[in-house]
């Protein structure tokens, strides 16, 4: 007895001697405010339950959905029986060049020149991180980016560890819910000369609130009269208007202005490539000369970061890039998603407006493009809608519509108009 009894003391004192952790001191981070939706609508056993916080395509019956023109193309690589080697570090070349050609268009002159480095990237997110790694490594005039408000909530973190500063113009008018385009002019305007300018080049993330083309042409006219960098994040080419070439429309404009831009292309969304993490960082240059040097140090960055990229993802996208018939399926398929959600919001607007005659002024659910809507609902009517309605969402209103489906989207409709009545 004696011995147990001593035996605890003395580890209570070998305890208390012990030195802190070394990570004593690092604190906890903040929860990510989306898979906190996600995880409170799997707690929720309500069977009405919708999740409108996932930024990811659903079907009509809410379920994710693979392309046929993806299981085509993995049926393909699969019997041609292909090794498992390491890519290259820009990259699967073929992928990488047909990404361009999808982007820039076949009949772009910096790609007729030879004058476009790309490199396959790890999704959007890893082709913004190559390229803020390389714009403050080597972009020569100020190390200043301004990004749109809203925005994507990864790109401040992750144009500021890339070692950018960061700042901010106005894009978003809560008022109209709509675009803040004299707001956006004079801020670009009054940004010091050469600084980079971050565009959403279709389905702006979070609003789904874009420019006019014609307005576009008066962003070009002013970017280029400032002499400012611009810098295009595209992850939603063909799943916002269902037409590659129109959502293509800012970046060829902008090229055939004569700008040189940077930009990063995803295909989580226009491909359902999600958890393949397929993407492509590209600059355009003054000749070959000068591209084969930025390839060169876009090398230098990614070697250390990650070697290389993952491969069987790049190889689907390729297949599907490169094969006619695959290629004409995929565009009847993206345009497809993409009609299912502008569906998704003519219903939803005429619920609200003539049906429900729910108070307020609903256009901007109809004028918005792509996945995401900015419903212009208050944080207190969004936390109502989860606690009352079993229906999740941010808290500053934004919705998936490719969570709504017609099954539920009635539901929604009426849980909007009460909180919005204030008797949900």
């Amino acid at each position: 007895m004696l011995t147990t009894i001593a035996a605890r003391r003395s580890a209570a004192v070998f305890r208390s001697m012990a030195p802190l952790s070394t990570w004593a001191a690092v604190p906890a981070g903040p929860p990510d405010p989306i898979l906190g939706i996600t995880e409170a609508f799997k707690a929720d056993q309500d069977p009405r339950k919708i999740n409108l916080g996932v930024g990811a395509y659903r079907d009509e019956n809410g379920k994710p959905y693979v392309l046929n023109a993806v299981k085509k193309a993995e049926e393909k690589i699969v019997a041609a029986k292909q090794d498992k080697e390491y890519l290259a570090i820009t990259g699967l070349a073929s992928f990488a060049q047909n990404a361009a050609k999808l982007a820039y268009g076949v009949d772009s002159e910096p790609l007729k020149q030879n004058a476009v480095s790309v490199a396959q990237s790890i999704s959007g997110t890893g082709a913004l991180r190559i390229g803020g790694a390389f714009m403050a490594r080597h972009y020569p005039h100020a190390k200043v980016i301004y990004l749109p408000t809203p925005t994507w909530g990864n790109h401040m973190p992750l144009f500021r560890d890339s070692g950018l500063e960061v700042r901010r113009y106005r894009y978003f008018d809560s008022k109209t819910v709509g675009l803040d385009f004299a707001g956006m002019k004079e801020d670009i305007k009054n940004a010091p000369e050469g600084a980079i300018v971050l565009l959403h080049a279709c389905a702006h993330n979070p609003t789904g609130v874009d420019p006019t083309q014609q307005q576009w042409k008066e962003l070009s006219d002013l970017v280029a009269e400032k002499k400012l960098f611009p810098f295009f994040d595209m992850a939603y080419q063909g799943f916002a208007s269902g037409s590659t070439t129109r959502d293509a429309f800012a970046v060829r404009h902008f090229v055939s202005q004569g700008h040189r831009i940077a930009l990063c292309q995803s295909f989580a969304k226009n491909m359902g490539l999600y958890g393949e993490r397929v993407g492509a960082f590209s600059l355009t240059t003054q000749d070959e000369e000068e591209k084969k040097r930025i390839d060169s140090q876009i090398k230098i960055i990614i070697r250390p970061m990650y070697s290389n990229p993952p491969l069987h993802g790049a190889r689907i996208a390729n297949t599907i890039l490169s094969d006619p018939e695959f290629y004409q399926e995929w565009e009847g398929e993206v345009k497809g998603m993409a009609g299912r959600i502008i569906n998704m919001r003519d219903r939803l607007y005429d619920l609200l407006t003539h049906e429900l005659r729910t108070p307020g002024e609903w256009g901007h659910i109809k004028s918005q493009i792509g996945m995401f809507s900015f419903t212009g609902l208050k944080t207190e009517q969004c936390q109502l809608l989860a606690e009352k309605a079993h229906i999740y969402m941010t808290l500053d209103g934004r919705i998936s519509m490719a969570g709504l489906n017609g099954s539920n989207i009635e539901y929604f409709a009426q849980s909007v108009d009460a909180a919005v009545r204030g008797n949900l």
